[in-house]
């Protein structure tokens, strides 16, 4: 599939599945912005990656860096939002502040976004915006409550901008991974099994992603659901 090049907004492009999206992109000609709050971790040698530090919880931080994209790239049609963290546990193991935190980031941060950039791209005519989900909004967890939460949420506003957006030309949809092989699980208690068919690899996400972006605009990819052949998850020791 030839896709024409594109300037294409990553969030959460430092690491994980934002950075193999980019990486993809990146390698088939497209121009990357990527919004995250480090770059440390990923600084490609191509004037055609452009870092934007950017606290997607804060939404006047968000709206101004979008502002800059604008005024930079003005073509830019196409948004990734992808930004998130592992929030797993017993509801009561969070204080007010984590569910907070946990909410802002995996929930309103995308909302914040969307806000920012749909204007734009219904203006345009055209656009992608591509939401990276989960599969827990699918059906509710044990210790999943508050990333079960905030995903549920985020299916519900990628499908209520799917409607809102279509007479505009603009595309909306959603990925909605099972375990993924990335440092989400570095902060948590878990990780998946060792065997390459217990966890998605990301480069295996952004094939899915390029391969959305590149439909014939008439077409569009609702929602799709990956996930590991076989479910297989493991606890950390802690003695390591």
């Amino acid at each position: 599939m030839s896709l024409q090049p594109r300037t294409v907004l990553i969030t959460g492009s430092s690491s994980g599945i934002g950075r193999a999206i980019a990486e993809r992109l990146l390698d088939k000609g497209h121009r990357v912005v990527g919004f995250a709050r480090d770059h440390e971790k990923f600084q490609p040698e191509t004037p055609a990656y452009v870092p934007e530090t950017v606290d997607m919880t804060q939404p006047e931080e968000v709206a101004a860096a979008v502002n800059r994209v604008l005024e930079g790239w003005p073509e830019f049609d196409a948004v990734i939002s992808n930004a998130g963290v592992g929030s797993i546990g017993s509801l009561e193991e969070f204080s007010f502040r984590q569910i907070q935190e946990a909410m802002e980031i995996n929930l309103l941060s995308h909302l914040y976004l969307s806000r920012a950039v749909v204007p734009h791209l219904r203006k345009r005519g055209r656009g992608d915006l591509i939401f990276m989900g989960s599969e827990a909004s699918r059906s509710g967890a044990q210790k999943g409550s508050l990333y079960c939460a905030a995903k549920f949420g985020l299916r519900g506003l990628a499908q209520s901008l799917r409607q809102e957006c279509a007479r505009s030309g603009v595309r909306v949809m959603a990925v909605h991974p099972g375990m993924v092989r990335t440092p989400f699980f570095d902060r948590l208690g878990f990780e998946p099994g060792p065997s390459e068919d217990n966890a998605i690899r990301p480069e295996d996400v952004a094939e899915v992603v390029e391969t959305m972006l590149g439909l014939p605009p008439g077409t569009v990819m609702d929602e799709v659901d990956l996930s590991p052949l076989k479910k297989v998850m493991m606890g950390k020791n802690k003695g390591s």
